[in-house]
């Protein structure tokens, strides 16, 4: 029995590998080795907590954290039953090389052990690792565009004022500032909406990275749309000169006239803006008086200056003249004679016909006075309490004569007499 089993061991084991052949071969046929490719793969980074951990963060170089292809060999049986869904890519940071590349393991979660092979077209994500820099910021609203004709952007507000940024210190020391933009074209009505913070450097470029991490993304703004107007200025002014000079009434600023902005219903009861009593005194002044002068100290509540380089100052001018003598000669018959007792008459014999009396002022409201304008007064009571005259007496005197110009502001200069003839009449 023993030399059955022993004997033809040659012939036995060619049948043997004749059968195993035969069995590839049949197997090959009925279920041969396919090729299956999936084109973007991407990789899931384990344990990237290692480098969190630390105060670091990592950025993914050049799209490596997708796999543009990975093929696949294995039994057609395989192949058919699998998918994109069933090839799993990791990158664990454990296994993180000195020169910042971790290296990709390729698996299926299905069939791992039935593969031929597993592959892509690259074998490793490349890292740049680097300290994180957290920073605070300031947000700012900013308006673009240009408002409907006869309107100005008012006052731009934002329901957070402040942004937290983190991330890569090569690129968050590089934030200049953070704004939230609103375009505010053709708007004549105020704005309210949502507008996203973006971050630029200290040329104006938006700094975009992927990697940068904000505690907010949105903010809301409100921006002020307010009607414009053009209002002139005026000035009370204050104050006498020094003797002999005149404030003359006019007052010219180096600025006439300035566009405000504000609300519709606001403006239409607003006609100029006016500068208090007390900002340009000329008390004492022998020139030209000139006040610079903050004209938004006076603006209204809720008004606001429109126009674009000007802040405000002005220089405003109060003109300052010396005065000037003039004669006008009045007809003697136009002399009234006050408190003249009952029983007498008063005569002007000298001079015969008209009467000079002199006014002093500003050259154009003296020019502008007719005799017609002037009331002379005899005062007979003062004349006579000047005189020590209890009873008025018959006789011929040197009186005075007191004149004004109503509604002008001169004065008489000098003292001009007449001689008067008292009767009494009987």
């Amino acid at each position: 029995m023993k030399n059955k089993l022993t004997r033809n061991w040659g012939l036995k084991i060619a049948s043997f590998l004749s059968a195993a052949v035969l069995w590839l071969v049949v197997t090959n046929i009925n279920d041969p080795i396919s090729t299956y490719r999936v084109t973007d793969v991407p990789v899931t980074i384990k344990n990237a907590n290692l480098i969190t951990d630390r105060g670091q963060v990592y950025e993914v170089l050049n799209g490596t954290d997708m796999i543009d292809v990975v093929t696949i060999s294995a039994p057609r049986s395989i192949i058919d039953s699998l998918d994109k869904s069933n090839i799993v890519a990791v990158a664990d940071i454990n296994d993180l090389t000195s020169v910042d590349t971790v290296p990709i393991k390729l698996s299926t979660n299905k069939y791992s052990d039935k593969l031929d092979s597993i592959r892509g077209n690259i074998d490793s994500v490349r890292l740049s690792i680097e300290e994180k820099l957290v920073r605070y910021l300031p947000v700012k609203a900013v308006t673009t565009g240009e408002v409907r004709e006869g309107f100005t952007a008012g006052s731009v507000s934002t329901d957070q004022n402040q942004i937290r940024i983190s991330g890569p210190k090569s690129i968050i020391s590089q934030v200049s500032k953070a704004q939230a933009e609103v375009d505010i074209s053709g708007f004549s009505n105020n704005i309210n909406t949502d507008v996203e913070v973006r971050l630029y450097d200290e040329d104006g470029k938006e700094i975009t990275a992927a990697n940068i991490e904000k505690s907010i993304t949105k903010v809301r703004v409100n921006a002020e749309i307010l009607e414009r107007k053009t209002l002139p200025l005026t000035c009370e002014v204050t104050g006498t000169p020094e003797e002999g000079r005149q404030f003359t009434g006019e007052v010219t600023f180096s600025k006439a006239t300035v566009t405000v902005a504000g609300r519709s219903k606001l403006l239409e009861n607003i006609e100029a803006i006016s500068i208090p009593a007390g900002v340009v005194d000329v008390t004492g002044a022998s020139e030209d008086v000139t006040v610079l002068v903050d004209i938004t100290k006076y603006l209204p509540d809720g008004v606001v200056l429109a126009e674009d380089n000007f802040v405000g100052r002005v220089d405003v001018t109060a003109k300052i003249e010396a005065e000037r003598d003039r004669a006008v000669r009045i007809p003697v018959e136009r002399i009234r004679f006050d408190g003249l007792p009952d029983g007498y008459r008063a005569v002007i014999t000298e001079p015969a016909n008209e009467c000079s009396i002199t006014f002093s002022g500003l050259l154009a409201v003296l020019n502008e006075v007719t005799p017609e304008e002037v009331t002379a007064v005899v005062d007979m009571e003062a004349w006579m309490d000047d005189e020590d005259m209890d009873e008025l007496v018959e006789g011929s005197y040197w009186m005075p004569v007191s004149a004004v110009v109503e509604g002008r502001d001169l004065e008489q200069k000098g003292v001009t007499e007449v001689r008067v003839h008292i009767i009494e009449e009987e």
